[in-house]
């Protein structure tokens, strides 16, 4: 089959929730300075300040389930873009240090949110050949709104804005989260989950206008695994679930235990460390970003050929090799020129494998009658792991620069290996097919 302009657009739809949570996530690393002096913060206070999304990501992603199975992906995905606008008008007018973090933490609501939904309606509506290549494209998404954040900040820096630039760069997002709650009206519902509320006749014209060639036999495998399931009437938690339990939470610490996500909030702050100025700092910033919207690309491309298995085998290698190289930066106090490029390195490392593959992989583990609980373990494994790290961050590296990095640098290591031995490959698989390979007896 071809891809068609009906699956484009609604994946182009769906992924745009990637786009806030990439933006949200990381235009933080811009106001980490100006906030500690507004508020007087001390390092721990600051960790809160960030953490504080960070754990709304937690709550989201363990709830995103509920909505989304009885009210649909899509519908709840609109509320997500709500919770964006909130925050990000909330933040540009926060008077004062806990309305921030409060509203900071309703943003998180959104990100874990649109995590959880957005990949897996993605998922859902992609056919198989194409599926790594359109769940990708949120993680493109993501990326994107990481390179945007940090362009923003770079271009809002600019206009010498004095006291109320943080204002500016935290608020700015509000124009794509009305555009995202706008364009949700016009995508469909996930055909899944009109099979799962026996909406057969909608899910049936929904395969059909995405393409699907033979869509009535899709349809008739994906009625007869929700009856399967409705069957067994069985929890996420039964025992034969322990294999893709196993995969989603690990895929989701592992993705957290590189430091990616601390690495991003704090940028400027390691490049002040290292000695860089603001504006300059801002500037390595966007290239960072550029970095990883690079090779999320490249390897949005093989993702379906090369499959997602090998992808984070070479991600493991490479992220550990630049984290010990930038450890040994801050333990010597000598080469902090090539910082910078190293720091490249680890971000072309992990867009190529972790970035790209992770909700890829959660989306395509679960079963279609336990794939938004899945979804969310995952989801929540990923955030609970991120709110930790990007807390105690400050606190780490303020005692020493580089023993952040050696811990994640030999997390990789670890990764490595059970990736090898543990993960199956799912490249080329139907959801339903990969439903009987992962469930075991």
């Amino acid at each position: 089959m071809t891809i068609n302009s009906y699956l484009v657009k609604s994946t182009v739809v769906a992924a745009l929730g990637g786009l806030l949570f990439g933006f949200d996530t990381a235009v933080i690393a811009g106001t980490t300075h100006a906030l500690t002096l507004t508020y007087h913060l001390t390092p721990g206070t600051l960790g809160i300040t960030v953490a504080a999304a960070l754990w709304g990501t937690v709550l989201g992603a363990m709830l995103a389930g509920i909505p989304g199975d009885r009210y649909g992906r899509r519908d709840s995905l609109r509320v997500m873009a709500v919770l964006y606008l909130i925050s990000s008008l909330g933040c540009a007018f926060a008077w004062g240090w806990s309305p921030l973090v409060f509203f900071r933490f309703i943003g998180g609501l959104g990100i874990g949110g649109s995590s959880v939904l957005g990949p897996m309606y993605i998922a859902e509506i992609a056919p198989a050949k194409w599926r790594g290549r359109l769940v990708g494209f949120f993680q493109f998404n993501v990326v994107f709104g990481i390179l945007l954040a940090y362009l923003s900040n770079y271009l809002l820096g600019l206009l010498q804005l004095g006291d109320i630039e943080w204002r500016w760069k935290l608020g700015v997002a509000a124009v794509p989260a009305v555009f995202f709650f706008l364009m949700l009206f016009v995508i469909p519902r996930s055909p899944r989950w009109l099979v799962k509320k026996q909406r057969i006749d909608e899910a049936r014209e929904v395969l059909r206008l995405t393409g699907e060639v033979d869509y009535e036999k899709d349809l008739r495998e994906i009625i007869e695994s929700i009856d399967l399931e409705h069957a067994a009437n069985e929890s996420l938690f039964s025992w034969k679930y322990r294999l893709p339990i196993f995969l989603a939470v690990t895929i989701g610490m592992f993705n957290q235990l590189s430091g990616i996500n601390a690495i991003l909030y704090y940028l400027n702050d390691i490049f002040a460390y290292a000695g860089f100025s603001k504006v300059s700092g801002d500037l390595q910033a966007v290239a960072i970003g550029g970095t990883n919207l690079l090779f999320t690309m490249l390897a949005m491309t093989v993702i379906d050929r090369i499959g997602r298995k090998i992808l984070l085998l070479v991600g493991s290698v490479g992220t550990a090799a630049c984290l010990g190289g930038v450890a040994m930066i801050f333990f010597s106090g000598h080469h902090q020129n090539l910082l910078v490029w190293l720091l490249v390195g680890y971000i072309a490392f992990f867009a190529f494998s972790q970035g790209a593959v992770i909700w890829v992989y959660i989306s395509e583990v679960f079963p279609n009658q336990v794939r938004a609980k899945g979804q969310s373990l995952g989801s929540f494994s990923h955030w609970f792991m991120n709110a930790l790290i990007s807390g105690i961050f400050p606190l780490m590296a303020a005692s020493s620069g580089a023993y952040p990095f050696v811990f994640f640098s030999l997390m990789m290591v670890t990764q490595f290996f059970v990736v090898l031995f543990i993960y199956p490959e799912t490249k080329g698989f139907s959801l339903e097919e990969m439903q009987k390979k992962l469930t075991v007896a």
